[in-house]
């Protein structure tokens, strides 16, 4: 028995679609490569076949297969932390503004003398303005890269808070609005970003845990902005002193934001020299017209799963929007002056989605379940919308806390889910393109939400205002079961490429190979 020859390595880099078997190959298999040529038969794949019908295979009589796979290089650096610590510092901060109004509208009702709806404008225009902008941001994006726009986003993010800090006076509502307008073009730089920074920083068993982390930062900001507000402007009686308080909350958001800024021009970076995952190596090498912006578009507008997921994803964080926006006035309506505590029952909301969010991204991680685990997970939210609704009146404020902790852990543990789930559905598209139509629709539905409850509660009470909420809850459940899992990034990283096996009378069969690399395998005969 003749012994096996070690398998060989190459880089796919180095491999035209026309080359010949590497030499050494051949002169060590005996194999006559004259005679035979590499296909290329689809991304990534390659086959071996005959050059003509009277190929002569008798150099290969004693030889079973010849299997070639491509093999990519892929590395993990340890400053894909760094990068994503300044960037959920970043979306933390943009988030701390968005909700830094609503929670305590009540006192910023009184001191701009304005209306409800107003204050929940000043909300819902981070909802505006993103439905417009996304699609040349996404632009920007695919075209200029990572880096550049998360800079861009930090320099609104910082002139906008610099804005605010002039506006603590009661007739400078409208200036205090356009702050809040200028801040809201940030968001629109921030949201896709956690999915496009996972996959090209973190590795295949890191993305989902690294996206989550990434969506954690603006859920920290949320948490932050439903307590400190509270705590920094109290309920004073007092329009000087009031002022007083509003000008430190609005310095203090300043001076971070511009911290921020500073370490994101200092310190973030576009991509690593070195792709981390197989996927990632395949979607560098594909040629730019082959991934134009529109064509990609028009590419996911047409995949019903990404559609079904794009609708039920809008109507899930609608709802959270929605119930973020108007908690202050859920709770006050049912508790008058707890002020502070509505802060409390919102942080509790967000850091229990903060711990859903982990556990959600780490689950996916380990078992790869996109579907079973994002459709449990929206039966749950709407599971604890429902209990959240018919105990919200009970008069027991820590039975709030729990119910209001429960849905928020499956509520906003569901963001990161959406966006992993979006990924695998539509790869090799741009995670920043998928991401930025998921966060349009629930912008969409983050504005009409807020509205119609708004409105239902001001008619018919929160009772009515939250079972609203529950109904669409439920069509996203419906939804999300319709989805069909087809799990391509997945694929890719397997990397089932198809070879073609030469068997030694020169039939040609299929195969597949699950490993990733770029492995000639020998098999002599004995």
């Amino acid at each position: 028995m003749q012994q096996k020859p070690q398998g060989k390595r190459f880089h796919r880099s180095n491999m035209s679609s026309q080359d010949e078997f590497p030499q050494d190959l051949c002169d060590d298999g005996g194999l006559d490569c004259s005679q035979t040529r590499k296909q290329r038969t689809g991304f990534g794949e390659y086959s071996q076949l005959p050059l003509d019908n009277n190929s002569d295979t008798s150099e290969i009589t004693d030889m079973d297969s010849v299997l070639i796979f491509p093999l990519m290089e892929t590395k993990l650096y340890k400053r894909r932390w760094v990068m994503l610590f300044i960037f959920s510092a970043y979306s933390m901060s943009n988030a701390f503004m968005w909700l830094q109004y609503s929670i305590i509208g009540d006192i910023i009702m009184r001191f701009y003398n304005i209306d409800s709806l107003a204050i929940d404008w000043l909300s819902m225009i981070f909802f505006l303005t993103y439905i417009p902008l996304i699609l040349p941001v996404m632009w920007v994006l695919d075209n200029r890269g990572l880096r550049d726009v998360v800079v861009v986003g930090a320099a609104f993010n910082c002139i906008g808070a610099w804005i605010k800090t002039g506006t603590a006076h009661p007739d400078m509502f409208a200036m205090t609005l356009f702050g809040q307008f200028v801040c809201s073009i940030a968001t629109v730089f921030i949201l896709g970003i956690p999915s496009r920074l996972a996959s090209l920083w973190f590795g295949q068993h890191e993305v989902s845990t690294a996206c989550a982390v990434g969506v954690l930062g603006n859920q920290m900001g949320i948490a932050i902005g439903f307590l400190l507000p509270p705590i920094l402007v109290p309920n004073v009686d007092d329009v000087d002193e009031l002022a007083y308080y509003i000008r430190i909350m609005f310095y203090t958001s300043a001076g971070v934001a511009t911290l921020i800024f500073i370490l994101v021009v200092i310190v973030f970076q576009e991509k690593p020299e070195l792709p981390p995952s197989q996927s990632q190596a395949q979607a560098r090498s594909t040629p730019p017209e082959e991934n134009s912006y529109m064509s990609s578009i028009l590419r996911l507008l047409r995949n019903k799963p990404f559609m079904l997921l794009m609708v039920s994803y809008g109507l899930n964080v609608g709802c959270f929007y929605s119930i973020s926006t108007l908690l202050n006035r859920m709770i006050i309506d049912q508790y008058p002056g707890e002020e502070v505590n509505a802060g409390r029952i919102g942080l509790t909301i967000v850091v229990a989605g903060m711990a859903g969010s982990l556990i959600c991204g780490i689950w996916l991680d380990k078992t790869k379940t996109y579907k079973q685990t994002a459709l449990a997970v929206y039966v749950l939210s709407l599971i604890g919308m429902v209990v959240y609704t018919f105990t919200l009146n009970l008069g027991y404020l820590w039975v709030v806390f729990v119910t209001a902790g429960t849905l928020g852990f499956f509520m906003t543990g569901y963001l990161p889910l959406g966006f992993e789930f979006a990924v695998e559905l539509t790869y090799p598209e741009s995670e920043g393109t998928s991401s930025g139509l998921l966060n349009c629709s629930a912008q969409i539905f983050g504005i009409i939400f807020t509205i119609s409850q708004g409105k239902i509660i001001d008619r018919w009470g929160t009772f009515a205002g939250n079972i609203f909420l529950c109904i669409f809850l439920l069509i996203g459940s419906v939804l999300t079961g319709l989805i069909k899992s087809d799990l391509r990034r997945q694929k890719a990283n397997l990397q089932q490429a198809e070879v073609r096996t030469v068997s030694p009378t020169g039939s040609v069969t299929s195969g597949k190979d699950y490993g990733a690399t770029a492995t000639v395998h020998w098999q002599r005969q004995s």
